[in-house]
């Protein structure tokens, strides 16, 4: 595995990150209907662009396994492919953003609890709760820190 900071967000990589993203959420976002993800789906593109730092975790013929986005400290997505799950994808990714962007801090669905299980093992605790996610729908967030 090989992770790569994305310079260049072209096309085809966006496409690629949009598939990883896609089987992500499917496996691990139980809580949302296939019409949300098609809505939210939407919007990720977007997200890849404008998120400052995007990094890669790609296999050995250079096809992503995961993807993480950072901005400031902040971890603002992590996403790692059904495949790929369990084999330290997410982890690297992880380590990799504390290491070199000081991530320190996150927000992951109350929904999703193998998510927060992972970054609690990563030394993430949560500090505040809110009832809706970014948009408003009622999907609870925890926002957590690195303890």
């Amino acid at each position: 595995m090989k992770i790569v900071e994305v310079k260049d967000r072209a096309a085809v990589l966006a496409e690629q990150l949009l598939k990883v993203w896609e089987d992500s959420v499917k496996a691990t976002h139980l809580f949302l209907s296939d019409n949300e993800i098609s809505n939210i789906k939407q919007y990720v593109p977007q997200a890849l662009n404008g998120v400052p730092v995007l990094v890669v975790a790609e296999d050995e013929n250079g096809k992503p396994m995961g993807f993480m986005g950072v901005a400031g400290k902040v971890l603002e997505m992590l996403f790692v492919s059904s495949e790929s799950r369990g084999q330290g994808v997410g982890k690297q990714l992880l380590q990799y953003g504390i290491e070199n962007y000081s991530v320190n801090e996150l927000a992951v669905n109350e929904q999703n609890p193998l998510a927060k299980g992972f970054y609690e093992h990563m030394g993430f605790e949560v500090y505040k709760r809110t009832e809706v996610d970014g948009q408003g729908n009622p999907y609870p967030l925890l926002y957590m820190k690195k303890g």
